[in-house]
């Protein structure tokens, strides 16, 4: 094994797994255009791919979360049709599969797709017909995926049990679970008991964006009220980790540097890392929120370094301009990350998939492993 620091072209190569990644915050800006062209939807602020880009990227570089979420009012609006969600998500497929990521869940909210007319169902299916097609056309090219799709509900909004039923019903069809997102202050996990409390009862998965904007009590909520089995972001669990008697948040860098004996875990962190809930963290996103300072002292090496279970993610590709090449170099270059702490969140990714046992052992065992001892680490 080596600890040297993975070139560009290294992490390019290394098989990826990707489980928060949202649909409708991936799309391409020629498709954006093109979709809203053929919709008549008339209110991009550019027609030109590049400036569109640039504009998702610097709205996006807010800081605030709630802004961040009003750029997604661009790509809905051309998400409203079968033929452009078919069209989107085999794109999402594709892109993922060229930048090397095998496996997938891409997270998205029917009822935010029904403006044109489509039931909720055609929304799924639409969706799931895209990914399939991304898949073979992937395969063909030499870079197969697995792509599995989570229904997401909005947490100011009151359909989260519609769209848990809506997840069981599809789950053989490619679904793989449910998750809530949206705007975390004033609307608490807690409100979509019954949701959760459904799934349960139905041995289904799900997921909850917790600990991105708001603090501890959405995480442990997430947790102990509703029984997420992984949290969406997890970043603020660090309100719960004391270095040396001080926050982490205090002098991030300090903390970061400190002896991990001086760590002090308080009873919610220590619960998370003891049952290992995978925490899918963001680098990029969740400082463009301002749910950490930057890369170098995102919470997630600090968290490694304890060895939460901690997973690489993208968030929202396009308007974080990255993908999971992007997020891996960043924390090679700015946080010291190695090869070997690739290869780890990435195992810790599959094992936390949304799939069946045998699944995740298979693309673990056959294809992450041996990807990464070609690259010279196994």
């Amino acid at each position: 094994m080596t600890a040297e620091r993975p070139t560009t072209e290294v992490i390019a190569r290394a098989p990826k797994a990707l489980l928060h990644d949202h649909l409708d915050g991936g799309l391409r800006p020629e498709t954006i255009i093109e979709i809203a062209d053929e919709v008549g939807y008339a209110g991009l602020p550019t027609t030109d791919p590049a400036a569109l880009r640039a504009w998702f990227r610097d709205s996006a570089n807010s800081g605030s979360l709630v802004r961040y979420l009003e750029t997604f009012d661009q790509t809905v609006a051309v998400m409203q049709t079968a033929e452009g969600l078919r069209r989107v998500a085999k794109e999402s497929a594709l892109d993922l599969a060229a930048d090397g990521v095998v496996y997938a869940e891409s997270r998205y909210a029917p009822e935010q797709h029904l403006t044109g007319g489509l039931m909720l169902e055609e929304v799924v299916e639409a969706v799931n017909a895209g990914f399939r097609e991304g898949e073979l056309e992937a395969a063909a090219a030499g870079t197969p995926i697995r792509m599995v799709s989570l229904l997401t509900a909005m947490r100011h909004a009151a359909k989260s049990t519609e769209i848990a039923e809506l997840a069981v019903r599809y789950r053989d069809e490619g679904v793989g679970g449910f998750d809530i997102a949206g705007a975390e202050a004033g609307y608490p996990p807690t409100r979509h008991l019954d949701a959760f409390e459904y799934l349960r009862r139905e041995n289904a998965h799900f997921t909850i964006h917790a600990g991105e904007a708001f603090g501890l009590p959405s995480i442990w909520e997430a947790i102990q009220w509703c029984g997420a089995d992984r949290l969406g972001h997890g970043v603020r669990i660090v309100d719960d980790i004391a270095i040396a008697g001080a926050a982490f948040l205090d002098d991030p860098g300090a903390a970061l540097a400190a002896p991990k004996e001086a760590v002090y875990l308080g009873l919610l962190a220590a619960y998370i890392r003891d049952t290992r809930i995978p925490l899918e963290m963001c680098p990029s996103s969740n400082v463009q929120t301002g749910a950490a300072e930057s890369v170098a002292l995102h919470p997630i090496t600090l968290l490694k370094d304890l060895r939460f279970r901690v997973t690489v993610n993208t968030d929202n590709r396009l308007m974080s301009d990255t993908t999971m090449s992007r997020e891996m170099q960043l924390l090679v270059d700015d946080a010291g990350w190695t090869l070997e702490d690739l290869r780890w969140v990435t195992i810790n990714a599959m094992k936390s998939a949304f799939l069946p046992f045998d699944e995740r052992l298979a693309i673990i065992e056959d294809v992450v492993k041996p990807g990464y001892a070609a690259l010279g680490v196994s």
